[in-house]
């Protein structure tokens, strides 16, 4: 078995497992390539497709805010709640231009801290997840780990980080990758088990080992499950790093919350929510383009840019 067999299996078993799985023809090696019942790909789409179902996709989530932002421009302008408690839109982008310097500097504390932890739980969720796949033995030894240590309330634990490891960078990077951990593993382990055991049989047959197997047809075929686990990841990980600042910490912007919220400066938390919700969204957008570059023969991505979990 060539490696472009091999990678034409993982590849259309996993397309044709998300598509609807149409028939298989051939024998031997071509019976891993699948065939549509019209003969044939679906032509690539144009830049300028691209282009246009990106902005067809942006135009609902647009419409919604401008609704969102109208509401609450209208609220806050005729004191419905007062100021204090519902700032108005204009009190909030001038508290954003005016302290922008020291945002800043605490929106790339967290950034940091939430970026470190993502890519410590991606890393370690994936080895987790890759473990528990081809062991039975690890499966029942970790599995109840990884279920009890994702129940445990983080900010009940976050106290005792802070004992152990001080008031540095270490505990709310520990937060983030615990909870940033959980869905890293169980979109990992969904993603390995489910290919196709008669592809698993043949590439055997064909004399692969395990680590070529792993390689052309396991991971390629678990992406598309990896990839909606990352996304979940990357926004949960915004959450420990912030739940972190909320213990012990001088700078980011779970620091900048509570001083805010301390002061009834509702202008300063509601700029420190928006920033802490920009970090969440770019993060996300970074991973779907990571998906789309990575998995751009799945289904999910054939329709066009999304910016939903696939």
């Amino acid at each position: 078995m060539t490696e472009n067999s091999l990678d034409t299996a993982g590849r259309q078993a996993a397309a044709d497992q998300a598509s609807g799985a149409p028939e298989a023809v051939g024998v031997g090696s071509s019976a891993v390539v699948r065939r549509s019942p019209s003969g044939g790909r679906p032509p690539r789409p144009t830049l300028g497709r691209r282009a246009v179902v990106f902005a067809d996709s942006l135009w609902r989530p647009a419409l919604v805010l401008a609704v969102f932002f109208v509401a609450w421009w209208f609220v806050a302008a005729r004191e419905y709640v007062p100021n204090y408690l519902v700032p108005t839109p204009g009190q909030v982008w001038e508290t954003m231009t005016t302290q922008w310097s020291e945002l800043a500097r605490h929106t790339l504390v967290t950034l940091y801290e939430t970026v470190l932890g993502f890519v410590l739980a991606a890393a370690l969720g994936l080895v987790t997840a890759v473990a528990i796949a081809y062991s039975r033995t690890l499966d029942k030894a970790l599995y109840p780990i990884v279920l009890f240590a994702q129940v445990i309330p983080k900010i009940a634990i976050a106290p005792l980080l802070v004992v152990w490891f001080g008031l540095g960078l270490t505990p709310k990077i520990i937060l983030a990758v615990l909870i940033a951990f959980f869905p890293v593993v169980i979109s990992g382990v969904a993603g390995l088990r489910s290919t196709d055991p008669e592809l698993l049989d043949l590439a055997a047959t064909m004399g692969a080992g395990p680590w070529r197997t792993f390689r052309k047809i396991r991971f390629p075929n678990a992406l598309p499950h990896l990839m909606a686990g990352l996304k979940v990841a990357v926004t949960l990980a915004v959450v420990g790093a912030v739940v972190g600042e909320f213990v012990g910490a001088s700078e980011g912007l779970g620091y900048v919350l509570l001083l805010a919220n301390g002061n009834l400066d509702a202008p300063l938390l509601f700029a420190d929510l928006i920033l802490m919700s920009a970090i969440g969204i770019v993060l996300f957008v970074l991973v779907e383009i990571a998906e789309a570059l990575l998995i751009p023969w799945h289904a999910s991505r054939r329709a066009g840019v999304s910016l939903t979990t696939s």
